[in-house]
C-alpha cells in the first residue's frame, strides 16, 4: 500500500487481484488528498508548477514521458492519467495512452511503428477511418499496405511479407460482425517478429482482453460503448509499457491529438458502469437479434450470439459476452426499410455511430461502401456479401427494454 496524503491508495499488485468488474470503478482512481473526495477531480489546467530541474522543455528523449512529473496537458493530465490506468488495468496491460478520438489512437499506432519502407497487414473490413487511412493515405508515405480477410489465417499468413512490421485487425468487425482469430493471428505474427494490434471497440474488455489473446496493442474508440453515453469523443491504446511510451513521445507529443480533461472525466464516469451495462445490454441485444430472426421482413440476422452466426465457435471461445452489436439485413426494398425505420421508430434512432445508452441503427448499402471505403473485389467482396448482402443495418442496442425496441421495430418494419 502507498500513502496520498491520509488516504492509503491501492497498490498495482491490489489492482491486479482484482475482479474485471472492481477495476472498471476504482483503478486508477485517485482520492483528493484535501477534500476527500472520492469522485475523479477533473484537472482542467494546461500547466502544473515545477521546481527547475524538475521537467523537460522537450519531449525528445525522454524515455517516458508519463514518468514525468505533470508539466503540460498535452503530454500529460491527471484526469487523463487515471483514465488511462483505468483503461490499462481493464486489458491486463502494462500501459494505455488515450487520445482525442479512437481514429486518433489508429494513427498514433501506424504511424509509430511503420516508416517509408514497411509493410501493414490490415483487415479488409473495419473501421472506415482505419480502412482509409491504411489504403489511401500510408501509401504516400512510402509504407507498403495489403488488405485481407482476416477471418482465413491461410490468408494473412500469405500476406506476410520480410518487412511485415505490423497487423491490424477488428474483431467484431465494423459493420458486418465477422471475427478474427486473436490467438491464430497473434501466433503467426509472434513467429515473425511482427507487432499486432487489434480495434476491440465493438467487444470492449468485457467480452474480450486481447492482450490476454497474445496481441500487442488494442485500440479502442471511448467514444462508443467504453463511455456510454454519446456525448464524449475519446481513443485509446494499450500494451506493454515500453511500447506505449513510444506511441506517446512519438504520436501523443506531435500528432497533438490530445484528449480534453472534461472528455476524460465523462469517460471515466461511463467506464464505472461498463460492465453493469454490457450485460444488460447484451442480454437485450440477445432478445432483439432472436425476434429479428423470426421477422418476416428479415432475410438474414448477423449476431456473435446467435447460433446462425458463420463463426459461433469462435465467438463462444473469444467473448464473453456477445455485445451490443447487431447486423440484420431485408428481403425487399432496404432504402424503403431504412425510411421507415428513420421515420417511424420512436425509442430507436436513425443514425451513424453506436455504442450509446440510446438504440441506434442506420443503413450500411453495399454498393455505396464499396464505392466509398471499402472497394473490394473477388472474392473479399463476396465474403463481405456473405455477411451483408446489397446493405446491412447496424444495430446499437442500449439500455432501453428489450420488449420497448421489439415492440418499436415491430411496428416501424415493413412486411
Amino acid at each position: 500500500m502507498t500513502e496520498t496524503g491520509k488516504f492509503t491508495a491501492p497498490s498495482p499488485e491490489d489492482i491486479r487481484s482484482w475482479r474485471p468488474e472492481t477495476r472498471a470503478v476504482d483503478a486508477g482512481l485517485a482520492i483528493d488528498p484535501s477534500t476527500g473526495a472520492i469522485a475523479p477531480n477533473l484537472s482542467a489546467s494546461v500547466n502544473n508548477a515545477l521546481l527547475p530541474g524538475e521537467g523537460a522543455f522537450s519531449a525528445d528523449g525522454v524515455e517516458d514521458l508519463a514518468d514525468l512529473p505533470y508539466l503540460y496537458a498535452r503530454w500529460t493530465n491527471p484526469t487523463v492519467r487515471q483514465l488511462e490506468m483505468r483503461v490499462a488495468a481493464l486489458e491486463n496491460a502494462e500501459a494505455a495512452l488515450c487520445s482525442a478520438t479512437g481514429m486518433a489512437a489508429i494513427a498514433g499506432v501506424f504511424f509509430t511503428f511503420l516508416k517509408a519502407g514497411d509493410h501493414l497487414v490490415v483487415s479488409d473490413v473495419c473501421y472506415a477511418g482505419a480502412t482509409e487511412l491504411a489504403q489511401r493515405i500510408l501509401p504516400d508515405y512510402g509504407i507498403e499496405v495489403t488488405p485481407v480477410n482476416m477471418s482465413r489465417l491461410d490468408e494473412v499468413e500469405a500476406a506476410i511479407r520480410p518487412h511485415t512490421r505490423l497487423i491490424h485487425c477488428e474483431s467484431p468487425c465494423n459493420p458486418i460482425l465477422r471475427l478474427t482469430d486473436l490467438r491464430g493471428v497473434s501466433a503467426l505474427a509472434r513467429e515473425r517478429g511482427i507487432k499486432v494490434s487489434v480495434d476491440s471497440t465493438f467487444a470492449t474488455p468485457a467480452a474480450t482482453r486481447p492482450l490476454d489473446l497474445g496481441v500487442d496493442l488494442v485500440i479502442h474508440s471511448l467514444t462508443k460503448f467504453m463511455n456510454g453515453h454519446g456525448d464524449a469523443l475519446g481513443g485509446a491504446v494499450a500494451g506493454s509499457k515500453a511500447d506505449i511510451a513510444r506511441i506517446r513521445a512519438r504520436a501523443g507529443v506531435y500528432l497533438g491529438a490530445t484528449l480534453s480533461a472534461q472528455n476524460a472525466w465523462l469517460i471515466l464516469r461511463g467506464v464505472d458502469t461498463l460492465y453493469a451495462r454490457m450485460r444488460m445490454i447484451s442480454e437485450s441485444a440477445a432478445k432483439v437479434a432472436a425476434y429479428l430472426e423470426s421477422h418476416p421482413a428479415i432475410e438474414r440476422v448477423i449476431y456473435p450470439g446467435l447460433d446462425s452466426h458463420p463463426q459461433k465457435a469462435l465467438a463462444d471461445s473469444q467473448l464473453d459476452l456477445a455485445g451490443g452489436m447487431i447486423g440484420f439485413r431485408v428481403k425487399k426494398d432496404r432504402q424503403a426499410q431504412a425510411m421507415a425505420l428513420a421515420t417511424r421508430l420512436k425509442i430507436a434512432h436513425y443514425a451513424f455511430s453506436l455504442g450509446h445508452q440510446r438504440s441506434i441503427v442506420v443503413l450500411l448499402d453495399t454498393e455505396a461502401m464499396m464505392t466509398s471505403t471499402f472497394r473490394l473485389q473477388g472474392a473479399q467482396l463476396e465474403d463481405y456479401r456473405r455477411f451483408a448482402g446489397d446493405g446491412i443495418f447496424r444495430l446499437s442496442i442500449g439500455l432501453e427494454s428489450p420488449d420497448d425496441l421489439i415492440a418499436d421495430f415491430d411496428q416501424a418494419l415493413i412486411i
